[in-house]
């Protein structure tokens, strides 16, 4: 009996300890966005919903980004259970290596490409025209943080959650500082609008990136080593595309689908695109316990599968969930009580602000699936390197239910908006049942390192 309260203390420890630091970093990524709604708002709704419609495309490369972010910490984390630190320098050199492919990509999209990446997202022209220089600029953070992500994500999955935490506060305090200075022409510029927030963003960036360079070249635990990015190791590159590319496409698969219902509601006026714009911050910031709950779990629960202790992973698991569970409801409580301030968050037409209130209303118990499914999925299947399920999880979810009933409501049967929004929110609690048997089958906990 002491034992075991002994080691629920440690772990309601331990999970505080890694959970806090990321809590407050997903605060600052939710201040931001709400920043940028508010501002973007003052100038005018068609810069918000154009502004809103041209971070879809950032919104996908962060799923690429979380995707890699997954495999590295499923395998670094239990990797640093067995303080094998040299092949977690290379799974870091493995992430690096395909983030910078695929930033490439976007980089050119974004830069040289805009007009047709906005025409997937609507068709309304003055939207397009504002959204073009916007990603124009904002391509270029692309490249910084190709880099920046995955050396903060290895650096979390090591518990330097504090020193990440403190990177990307410094990268967000200063987006928001310059997106008021650049979007309303203080100390003198001229005023720039939505393209401001694009600057704000790409210079927050390179600092971001500058700082983890600084701090590359004095941590010695961890080395980061350009020459792992290229170096080839086909044992470890195999586990890692075996265990990361679930993961990746889970992250894209959900991520796309997600995009999916912008295009739907883009498509429904741009009065439900500003009203979207503002409930994606509630949300965020209802569900910002529960994702740093999900990021830590992963890390602590990994660590302890790849230092052996298969033995307590169960119990662990199951205080995670009442966590979780708890956090959500708390989530949903906070959307309720700040409803007043979201609702004057911007500048919105009657049309638009009727929506807005429906829609808050919906995300107050949406927020608790939302938790508890990522929870599950994200951090305690991805602890054990289960990725495979989870991906055709969501993929079916996804893909086969929640974006075609999306479409067939909103262009077949031309439901009034408020109901397609209320449809397509029913993805998280359809797939419900399905996660809870799997978890408690334990197929997922697996012990995925190898002796090198």
């Amino acid at each position: 009996m002491e034992i075991a309260a002994t080691r629920r203390s440690t772990f309601y420890k331990d999970m505080f300890r890694l959970a806090l630091p990321i809590v407050i970093q997903n605060l600052i990524t939710t201040a931001v966005s709400s920043a940028d709604v508010i501002m973007l708002g003052w100038v005018s709704q068609t810069a918000l919903a154009a502004g809103s419609l041209a971070s879809q495309i950032m919104f996908i490369l962060n799923l690429v980004y979380s995707g890699i972010a997954s495999g590295v910490i499923m395998l670094a984390a239990q990797y640093w259970g067995k303080q094998d630190t040299e092949t977690i320098e290379r799974i870091m050199g493995i992430g690096m290596r395909l983030s910078i492919l695929i930033s490439s990509l976007f980089f050119v999209l974004a830069c040289f490409f805009p007009r047709l990446l906005m025409v997937i997202f609507t068709s309304d022209q003055e939207l397009i025209a504002a959204g073009i220089p916007y990603l124009r600029i904002v391509g270029i953070s692309y490249l910084f943080m190709s880099i920046s992500q995955v050396y903060l994500c290895t650096m979390r999955s090591i518990e330097r959650v504090i020193f990440a935490t403190a990177t990307n506060a410094s990268a967000l305090g200063l987006n928001i500082i310059l997106n008021a200075v650049f979007i309303f022409g203080l100390f003198g510029l001229p005023r720039m609008g939505i393209v401001g927030v694009a600057m704000a963003t790409t210079i927050a960036r390179g600092v971001e990136l500058a700082i983890c360079l600084l701090d590359a070249c004095r941590f010695k635990t961890i080395r980061f080593r350009p020459k792992t990015i290229i170096e080839r190791h086909k044992l470890l590159f195999k586990d890692f595309i075996r265990y990361s590319l679930p993961a990746f496409g889970n992250e894209v698969s959900w991520g796309v689908a997600f995009s999916m219902y912008s295009v739907i509601m883009g498509h429904l006026g741009s009065d439900m695109v500003a009203a979207n714009a503002v409930v994606i911050v509630a949300r965020n910031l209802g569900t910002v316990v529960c994702f740093g709950l999900a990021n830590a779990g992963a890390i602590l629960l990994g660590k302890s599968i790849g230092a052996g202790f298969m033995d307590t992973v169960k119990e662990d698991s199951t205080r995670f969930c009442k966590i979780t569970f708890i956090s959500g409801i708390v989530g949903g409580i906070i959307i309720f009580l700040l409803r007043p301030l979201f609702m004057n968050m911007a500048d919105l037409t009657p049309t638009a602000q009727g929506y807005l209130s429906t829609m808050l209303y919906i995300n107050m118990y949406y927020v608790l699936g939302q938790a508890m499914n990522t929870t599950v999925i994200c951090g305690i299947f991805r602890s054990g390197g289960d990725s495979r399920w989870g991906f055709l999880c969501d993929f079916i979810d996804m893909w086969l239910f929640a974006v075609p009933l999306g479409f067939i409501s909103a262009f077949l049967l031309k439901l009034p908006p408020m109901w397609v929004y209320f449809l397509i929110c029913l993805d998280e609690f359809v797939k419900m049942p399905f996660i809870y048997r799997h978890y408690k089958s334990y197929k997922w906990l697996q012990n995925i390192t190898r002796d090198f």
